[in-house]
């Protein structure tokens, strides 16, 4: 049992933990991520070493077998009692704002709700994206015809998937 007197002793042991690096564990998971038919989306690490891992299916949906298999693959190769971490691993979300434009690329084909910076929002079947913009179809009204519309990149705030009810 630690007393009060013991804070130090506690200060000192937070101060030795080994401070886990995103980019290198995105590294070190990558070749099991992809096995799996997956991305990875993203990796964050709190100032309590904290770990979620945030994985996309390149085909389909995230099974909780793939997100097992990294979690497994993680425990394996850090130290739970050296590095002091905690683990989630996790898909991206449908709801979630795209993070890589991988995701983007997978979405070509898909409806998706694009919030540009002035505060507007589109909505549409994204039908290219490139290094400089994205495209999308927007349906017509009653009398209108569909139309398409390109936005540059730098105007946009975040893409996801439209999701209607």
């Amino acid at each position: 049992m630690i007393g009060i007197g013991d804070a130090g002793l506690l200060s000192f042991l937070n101060d030795r933990r080994i401070m886990l690096n995103a980019g290198d564990i995105g590294e070190r998971i990558a070749a099991v991520i992809e096995s799996r038919g997956c991305f990875l989306v993203d990796v964050e690490v709190s100032g309590d070493n904290d770990v979620t891992v945030t994985i996309e299916s390149s085909e389909g949906t995230v099974t909780m077998d793939d997100c097992a298999a990294v979690n497994d693959f993680f425990l394996s190769a850090y130290d739970q009692d050296t590095e002091d971490y905690s683990l989630t691993v996790t898909s991206a979300g449908l709801d979630q704002p795209f993070r890589i434009r991988r995701q983007l690329a997978k979405a070509v084909g898909k409806e998706v709700e694009v919030r540009l910076l002035d505060g507007s929002r589109l909505t549409g079947t994204l039908t290219e994206e490139t290094d400089g913009h994205i495209s999308l179809s927007i349906p017509g009204g009653r009398k209108k015809a569909a139309e398409t519309e390109t936005v540059p990149t730098d105007e946009i705030k975040d893409v996801r998937y439209h999701i209607s009810i």
